[in-house]
């Protein structure tokens, strides 16, 4: 049973609500560990100074470098005098309009669970924010971090996810590879073979047709040779050729689409409702 990992309330006007936080993901990674190849045995990491001399642990500062070896170092005590204040809120600020949001903003999903006897104001908030569409911008403190959230309702529950801030996304002008370079036009044919091949490809997003191939070979990789299986690399696949042209490539593309595409479900027609016999007389 997932546990929760922060609780507190939500506040808006003078409207408190209590809730429990739990994380929406559980992240499916495969994990290794170092081991030495001669002994088999697990590295262990060391905290060593220049000299090779372990290092106690309480003995560690943080330092920020200003330059080649020159540090300002902090201790704890200063770092916890600017910690945010550790409130059991969580504020909102606004509400906005959820397509308003660009994705990029977000970070960490979670869900919002009411906690004892605010199972009413809870349903409240989430019926008044479907109804009108709106997403709850807001602040909390969570693990010692201040952090911009965003709370929205999702098949009848709470989903919050933790926002970055404005500064923390770069700008893609930024990039000397993503500048406009106003040389650059297509044609309208080509636009034409563009949209035809996203036609071609479009379907209704389906989450769970996607799977993480990679870590399935893995963990398949790793079960064979817990049985003892002797594995043989296998050449990797050769790169398929470039083609020079644009229309060549879309053209290309657009015939190799219709040959692996499904057809497309047809609703199906309802059977005609039968005529009830007429009364007897």
């Amino acid at each position: 049973m997932a546990r929760a990992i922060w609780s507190g309330a939500i506040s808006f006007g003078l409207v408190n609500i209590p809730v429990t936080l739990y994380s929406a993901v559980s992240r499916k990674t495969v994990r290794f560990h170092q081991i030495d190849a001669e002994s088999g045995a697990r590295v262990r990491q060391k905290r060593v100074g220049p000299d090779g001399e372990e290092i106690p642990y309480e003995q560690i500062i943080k330092g920020y470098e200003i330059g080649p070896d020159r540090y300002v170092t902090i201790s704890p005590e200063e770092l916890d005098a600017l910690e945010p204040q550790k409130t059991r809120t969580i504020d909102i600020e606004d509400f906005v309009d959820l397509e308003e949001i660009d994705p990029i903003y977000y970070d960490h999903p979670y869900y919002l669970a009411p906690d004892t006897g605010a199972a009413k104001a809870y349903q409240l908030l989430v019926d008044a924010m479907d109804d009108a569409g709106k997403v709850a911008i807001a602040r909390v403190v969570l693990r010692s971090k201040e952090s911009l959230v965003a709370i929205r309702p999702r098949d009848g529950v709470l989903a919050m996810e933790t926002m970055l801030f404005a500064d923390e996304v770069v700008p893609s002008d930024t990039f000397d590879e993503l500048s406009a370079d106003g040389d650059v036009k297509t044609s309208d044919r080509e636009l034409t073979m563009a949209k035809q091949l996203i036609d071609s490809l479009s379907s209704d997003f389906e989450p769970e047709k996607y799977h993480d191939e990679y870590r399935e070979r893995v963990l398949d990789l790793i079960e064979r040779k817990a049985q003892g299986e002797t594995i043989v690399i296998e050449e990797p696949t050769s790169e398929p050729e470039k083609v020079p042209d644009l229309m060549a490539a879309l053209e290309a593309s657009i015939a190799g689409a219709k040959g692996q595409s499904k057809p497309k479900a047809t609703p199906k027609k309802r059977a005609p409702a039968k005529k009830k016999a007429p009364a007897k007389t």
